[in-house]
């Protein structure tokens, strides 16, 4: 799913983000990326994505090799990533289920399945309640959950998000946690950042990236 062979970041000023980094995740698989503000987590999820291209070494993402020159087939996979930004994007005066639905608006659905897959992934998230509620209505975590009801209504392979329990108390952040682990059960990778390491160091079953100074390391448990 993700091969990462010996990839090196090397910003235009001459900043090193990432060094060398040797990494494979595989469908299904729960990745936790942790470290402090600047160590390269953000710039290892800019590479996932294709927002960024290696210096050097190889990327794979869903088969996909990421470099410059793919532009065309970068934005074709980025239709089978669900990404949750720190920054939810939501669009204001529109409901929850229309911000939903218009995360698939290119993707060649149509109107009906889009509304079906968008009502079913915000019943996922335990928003069906909200359904038809205007988005500045919502509290912050109601808010994230129709972030990732709308990165997740499309069924994707690979699920990013860019520390999901930001500015959340500790029952939400958990919450955000177990909502995104549970997408797991159709082999889509879950991918997260978060600096919030006391919720996870007990999480079974995952894959840990500690990420210092542009250096990588993995560890595993369960």
């Amino acid at each position: 799913m993700i091969e990462a062979k010996g990839v090196t970041l090397v910003y235009h000023d001459g900043t090193v983000a990432l060094r060398n980094v040797e990494l494979t995740i595989k469908p299904g698989e729960l990745v936790y990326i942790t470290g402090h503000s600047g160590s390269g987590k953000t710039s290892l999820l800019k590479l996932l994505i294709g927002m960024e291209y290696p210096t050097q070494g190889s990327l794979t993402v869903l088969g996909q090799s990421m470099k410059k020159g793919k532009n065309r087939k970068i934005r074709k996979l980025r239709k089978r990533i669900g990404p949750v930004f720190q920054e939810f994007k939501l669009i204001e005066r529109r409901t929850a289920l229309e911000n939903v639905m218009m995360g698939m608006r290119f993707l060649g659905i149509s109107p009906r399945k889009m509304k079906e897959w968008s009502i079913s992934a915000l019943t996922k998230v335990g928003l069906e309640h909200k359904i038809n509620s205007k988005v500045e209505k919502l509290s912050w975590g109601e808010a994230q959950r129709v972030a990732i009801a709308r990165a997740v209504a499309r069924k994707p392979e690979l699920i990013i998000a860019d520390e999901p329990t930001g500015n959340l108390d500790y029952s939400n952040a958990v919450n955000i946690l177990r909502i995104l682990n549970s997408f797991r059960d159709q082999n889509t990778a879950v991918v997260i950042t978060t600096h919030a390491t006391h919720l996870i160091e007990n999480q079974e079953d995952a894959t840990y990236i500690d990420v210092n100074q542009g250096e990588v390391v993995i560890r595993k448990k369960g």
